[in-house]
């Protein structure tokens, strides 16, 4: 939104056209102050929208053009019930435009639900890569050869500045440290960053100071690097089109562009989804690995994993009582329907021994708790016997003005405990 907020001031340099932006992930108040000086262009992701809609500080009532930049991502990923309780708050009568590098089937169906009459403008075949990005697929032995081939192919091509892909949020913040340590200045951008770290992040990597950009696909949607020279696919996306959207950040304004993909064997299914999404074979190259660099990636995820047979179980201490309970209490809710063959099984085969009841650390017993009830010093012995036999009813009977009969009273266990945060 930032970026287009300031293309379309650009744009509207010399017009008289007042323009502002609102988004999320930062404070709201200077927002709305902007927005009391007025504006004919607003450009917004939905979520703040409907904030400032809830505000009052934005009303939607005269809106003559309705934009939708990504239109393929704002109709999926949970996107769609913002953007309809957006576009019911439009006026009828309008403009809608939508703009998006890929549009499958379902999206377009679902475009067309809220759309009149609509034009399809093409400006290239549908779902189809720039043919001035020179697009290679390199397979590597294993996953954990993956962090050694991305550094690899950033000095054997010498990039100054690359996009990598990853698929999840975690797998970027952990490349991107992981990166550092091989010597390459690189940074993560991804939604679990506030939008302050995410705009220093892009500014650092426009400006050159960042070589390497992690990225996520929600994170790097729309992102215009001017004269980006190459994109990593560090995972294979699990939707094609996202790959047409991840390389399409390089090869920008007819320039060209390098995009580089790294598969192991079990990313063959992921990859001839994408050729058959852009209709095309991607040329394939095996990647001979610098010993080094892959001895310290097997190195640094063995750091990461750490040594798994020696780390203490957090359950030990309460395996003892925990399975005894479990286990007993499985018993007796299947006791009733049990045949006698699954008995007979039962009966013949080995039996286990108990576990000896493991101790908390520290904890030392008193054994005041195992003692059965007795009577304080200043009852008479006997006494709570008698008095319980005397107010007791005949049997079949209920005594005047009582309620109903009390079940007995039976002794209940209770484990409390947590469980150390690490």
């Amino acid at each position: 939104a930032d970026q287009i907020y300031a293309n379309v001031r650009e744009y509207a340099k010399y017009t008289g056209l007042r323009s502002t932006v609102v988004f999320g992930g930062v404070d709201i108040a200077p927002q709305i102050a902007a927005l009391r000086q007025g504006a004919e262009v607003l450009i917004a992701t939905p979520g703040r929208l409907l904030d400032h809609v809830g505000q009052r500080t934005v009303s939607l009532g005269v809106t003559e053009v309705f934009v939708m930049d990504e239109a393929d991502r704002m109709l999926d990923m949970g996107f769609l019930p913002d953007i309809q309780r957006i576009i019911n708050l439009l006026p009828p009568v309008r403009q809608n435009l939508m703009f998006s590098a890929t549009f499958s089937g379902e999206i377009r169906k679902l475009a067309e639900s809220f759309l009149k009459n609509p034009v399809s403008v093409e400006v290239a075949r549908r779902n189809a890569a720039a043919e001035n990005v020179e697009q290679l697929v390199y397979r590597v032995p294993d996953a954990e050869s993956k962090r050694a081939a991305v550094a690899q192919l950033v000095r054997d091509r010498q990039l100054s500045q690359v996009i990598v892909f990853t698929n999840t949020k975690i797998g970027a913040g952990r490349l991107a440290r992981q990166l550092e340590k091989d010597g390459l200045n690189a940074n993560a951008i991804h939604g679990d960053k506030s939008q302050q770290e995410r705009l220093a992040t892009l500014e650092g990597f426009k400006k050159g100071e960042i070589a390497v950009l992690v990225a996520t696909d929600v994170a790097a949607r729309g992102l215009d690097i001017a004269e980006l020279p190459a994109v990593i696919n560090y995972d294979l996306p699990y939707s094609p089109e996202d790959y047409v959207h991840r390389i399409g950040r390089t090869g920008r304004a007819g320039a060209s562009g390098v995009a580089l993909s790294l598969m192991t064997g079990s990313d063959e299914r992921l990859l001839d989804g994408i050729q058959k999404l852009i209709k095309r074979e991607i040329p394939q190259q095996t990647l001979s690995l610098d010993a080094a660099l892959a001895e310290r990636a097997r190195d640094g995820e063995r750091e990461r994993r750490g040594p798994r047979e020696a780390r203490p179980s957090r359950e030990g201490w309460r395996e003892g009582s925990r399975d005894g309970a479990r286990d007993g209490a499985r018993d007796n809710g299947r006791e009733a329907g049990r045949g006698p063959s699954r008995d007979a099984a039962r009966d013949t085969a080995p039996r286990r021994e108990p576990r000896p009841r493991t101790q908390l650390p520290g904890h030392s017993e008193d054994p005041f708790f195992y003692k059965p009830y007795e009577p304080g010093a200043g009852a008479p012995a006997g006494a709570g016997e008698s008095v319980d036999a005397a107010a007791a009813p005949a049997p079949g009977t209920v005594a005047p003005g009582a309620g109903p009969r009390r079940r007995q009273a039976r002794p209940v266990a209770a484990l409390l405990g947590g469980v150390r945060k690490t």
